[in-house]
């Protein structure tokens, strides 16, 4: 799994028009990539980084301070554009494997005691943050 990962002040996702998942103040907005080999192992050790990884002001963690996720799936995040100018998706998993893996890593992240927000997984989204720094790492567990 891959985590494109944002510190910000603030975030939302839509969906025709419609806000679907929203975090307001410091927090995270945490795009998710599923590749073939992913498991549910895998998807709860990247909540668990997630949740105590130490990005936000002060090296504080979302668990440290309470602070909300936003996550959104992105198959993208597999993408390989190497040849050519075309991207290839072949690394990417298909979506009937990776919706659950996205909502295992959810779900696992609100058992630690996270509050999240999601997208809408295979919709077409328009996602608006402010990004706090800028700060932006990649997570791949």
């Amino acid at each position: 799994m891959r985590a494109v990962v944002q510190r910000v002040d603030g975030a939302r996702v839509e969906v025709a028009g419609e806000t679907v998942g929203e975090i307001v103040g410091e927090g995270l907005c945490v795009l998710v990539g599923v590749t073939h080999g992913d498991t549910p192992e895998k998807a709860a050790q990247l909540a668990r980084k997630l949740w105590s990884v130490r990005i936000l002001d002060g090296e504080k963690s979302c668990s440290d301070v309470n602070a909300p996720l936003l996550v959104i799936s992105q198959f993208t995040l597999y993408g390989d554009a190497r040849k050519g100018r075309r991207p290839t998706w072949n690394a990417a998993a298909p979506g009937e494997v990776a919706e659950p893996l996205v909502d295992e890593v959810v779900a696992r992240l609100r058992e630690l005691g996270a509050r999240v927000e999601t997208g809408r997984f295979g919709a077409e989204m328009r996602v608006s943050l402010t990004n706090h720094g800028p700060f932006t790492v990649l997570l791949e567990v």
